[in-house]
């Protein structure tokens, strides 16, 4: 998932190559949630009583590796692995996670968990997090040595892909960076959003990768490391060296579970569970081949 903020809708329309830096970091925030698509069909769930019995949980039903309708993304896992431990069971209210995302789940009260959002986010009470992971380089292992470094010299040579995100397609911060180096010429955008109709469109990226669409591909963390296991062709996954950053564009964030604001009894549960259950935890984030990355 990558994160939530900003207003606007996406449409058809020209790459903009420099946008403010609020709108920046909301870019950012936009990658994790992806709340920005202008339509709200109704939600959709197994049956969101409030019960002491059920752990309710919003969630996107089409966004591997986070979450889909038959419960097979890693935030499914974790919050299964949570609610087991309370004695409960997953009750799902599902809603693509884009504009109206929160309003029309977790502030409506018809859900009271949001799984993977970013620690401190301000629309919600936010949990300690339960993992940190960063933007990564995506190569084909055939092409070695593998990109690691926005300073190697092959990236003004090779075709390079990034994801677009926001109301007029605005950049990642990758592509923020590449444009600050004169970078521009070779970059392909790929929307975060794709055609929702298909499955899990995020992933159409690393896919590319493998076809030799583009050479390589600078995403995030957890939608690289989850579509290059799914590839016939070896991928290369090398985070973003640590000492990468803008000024208002960090490459790696940490992430944490959501809860209404004001909740904070809850909060103080799942902050006790997220601590008791680290080690499974991590060992779901690294079956789904989640680069993590320390403080």
């Amino acid at each position: 998932m990558e994160c939530a903020a900003c207003g606007g809708a996406l449409h058809n329309g020209p790459t903009r190559t420099v946008v403010s830096s609020m709108n920046l970091r909301n870019a950012v925030l936009v990658l994790f949630l992806l709340l920005l698509i202008p339509c709200s069909p109704p939600a959709w769930g197994d049956d969101p009583r409030s019960s002491e019995t059920q752990f309710r949980v919003c969630a996107d039903p089409n966004n591997l590796p986070f979450s889909n309708h038959t419960q097979q993304g890693f935030e499914n896992k974790i919050a299964e692995l949570l609610a087991r431990d309370r004695g409960q069971q997953v009750v799902y209210t599902w809603w693509p996670q884009r504009r109206g995302f929160l309003r029309s789940t977790l502030q409506a009260g018809v859900c009271d968990v949001v799984m993977g959002v970013p620690a401190g986010y301000d629309p919600v009470l936010t949990t300690p997090p339960y993992y940190r992971s960063t933007y990564t380089f995506v190569s084909r292992k055939s092409a070695a040595p593998p990109i690691s470094s926005f300073d190697d010299p092959l990236l003004r040579t090779l075709k390079i892909g990034v994801h677009l995100i926001g109301d007029d397609y605005a950049n990642s911060p990758p592509a923020h960076l590449l444009s600050s180096k004169g970078i521009v010429a070779n970059v392909v955008g790929y929307s975060i959003y794709g055609d929702y109709a298909e499955d899990s469109p995020p992933g159409k990226i690393i896919a590319a990768v493998a076809s030799r669409e583009i050479d390589v591909a600078i995403v995030w963390g957890p939608i690289a490391g989850y579509f290059a296991k799914q590839q016939t062709e070896p991928l290369s996954v090398i985070p973003v060296p640590s000492d990468v950053s803008l000024p208002t564009l960090p490459f790696s964030y940490s992430i944490a579970v959501g809860v209404r604001r004001g909740d904070e009894g809850r909060k103080t549960q799942l902050t006790e569970l997220l601590q008791r259950k680290a080690p499974e935890i991590a060992r779901i984030l690294a079956d789904y081949g989640i680069p993590t990355v320390q403080e």
